[in-house]
């Protein structure tokens, strides 16, 4: 064991593989955590540039009210926390078929306002849908600059 620490570039070496551990367990347990909105709207933009389009029909529109967001506490004091969006949810339901199988899902397209005209959005309308090619039930109506509603 002293042969080991009688090397100085042996313990110059551990001393920086500890360092490096122990600031990856760091940013590990005090990374900020990603925003659910940040999330889908990457998703959105990834499948808005990869997406295949297919035909599809919207099922319908709802309008829910806001949830109530989970305050988050940190282990070592707390951060800033965001402006409570009290705007009530707007979720399409759509359908579309891709090589012989029926997809049902839907998208929350709030803040997807200025994409959408809500007073000609009817059940039945037909919509391009953009889905991912290699998973089929990945899919978008509405991007922040492209819409499937005509």
């Amino acid at each position: 064991m002293k042969a080991l620490f009688a090397d100085w570039k042996v313990v110059l070496a551990m001393a920086g593989a500890a360092i490096a551990a122990i600031m990856m367990i760091a940013y590990a347990f005090f990374r900020p955590a990603e925003e659910p909105e940040d999330v889908e709207r990457r998703r959105r933009l990834h499948l808005n540039q990869i997406g295949r389009i297919a035909e599809g029909q919207v099922v319908e529109l709802a309008e829910h009210p806001p949830e109530p967001r989970e305050v988050q506490r940190k282990l070592f004091g707390s951060r800033a926390q965001p402006v409570v969006d009290l705007r009530p949810r707007h979720l399409v339901t759509y359908s579309y078929a891709i090589s012989g199988v029926t997809y049902h899902t839907a998208q929350d397209i709030t803040g997807l306002e200025g994409q959408i005209r809500f007073e000609r959005l009817v059940a039945g309308q037909p919509a391009s849908v953009k889905y991912d090619p290699s998973n089929p039930s990945d899919s978008i109506l509405v991007a922040d600059d492209w819409s499937g509603l005509r």
